[in-house]
């Protein structure tokens, strides 16, 4: 069976691969033992291919995981987006969910702000606010007006230790391409736009890159 595993995987998977060696080196039984750890691993780096719905006018989920409450919102003040509250959108991935990241349109980054924080449990409320974030601010292909930007903010969760974002400034993106992975069970917000359409109810099992989150109207 082939399972594509992203790049970012392949140290730890031969790390814990070696102890694996060395735990049957020294006990079988530990060895035994220790098997379902080291093909979590690999599980947890996969990187499966992904068919993105088309049309201009749909946001598609940037991560797999199961949908959380929507609320209103601010956007992270670094995004510059004002302080007006949005819809967000939150994805909690737990650590059986592909943890690889997708862009939720197709654009041009305007901003991207890192700012380290704490290492709450995703799954709260106030990990958005207080843990270690990646804010990316995206504006929409074809759009000019500042309100139709939209947030998506990596955030680390309880023992998410690395987030990675493969983006630049400035940098054009494709809607269902990968731009990322976050380590070890973590959180994506998705901030909508004034003038948009959610498609989806909490509680949902998303996918990255071809659940609909919501539509431009």
């Amino acid at each position: 069976m082939n399972l594509p595993i992203h790049r970012e995987g392949y140290p730890f998977i031969a790390i814990f691969a070696a102890v694996n060696l060395l735990a049957f080196l020294l006990a079988a039984w530990l060895g035994w033992l220790l098997i379902p750890v080291t093909l979590w691993c690999i599980a947890f780096f996969r990187d499966p291919e992904r068919k993105t719905p088309q049309g201009e006018d749909l946001i598609i989920c940037p991560a797999d995981g199961r949908l959380l409450p929507i609320v209103d919102a601010v956007p992270p003040a670094e995004l510059g987006l004002g302080d007006a509250p949005r819809p967000r959108l939150s994805i909690f991935m737990n650590v059986f969910n592909v943890h690889v990241n997708r862009n939720p349109v197709s654009g041009q980054v305007v901003t991207l702000a890192y700012r380290p924080g704490k290492f709450f449990n995703a799954s709260f409320d106030k990990a958005s606010i207080h843990n270690e974030r990646m804010s990316i601010r995206l504006r929409p292909e074809g759009m000019t007006d500042e309100a139709s930007d939209l947030a998506v903010v990596q955030i680390a969760g309880l023992v998410a230790r690395r987030i990675v974002c493969d983006l630049a400034q400035g940098e054009g993106v494709r809607r269902g391409a990968r731009f990322g992975i976050i380590r070890f069970g973590s959180r994506v917000d998705v901030y909508l736009p004034p003038g948009t359409e959610i498609l989806v109810q909490p509680g949902l099992k998303t996918v990255a890159g071809e659940t609909v989150l919501a539509r431009f109207i």
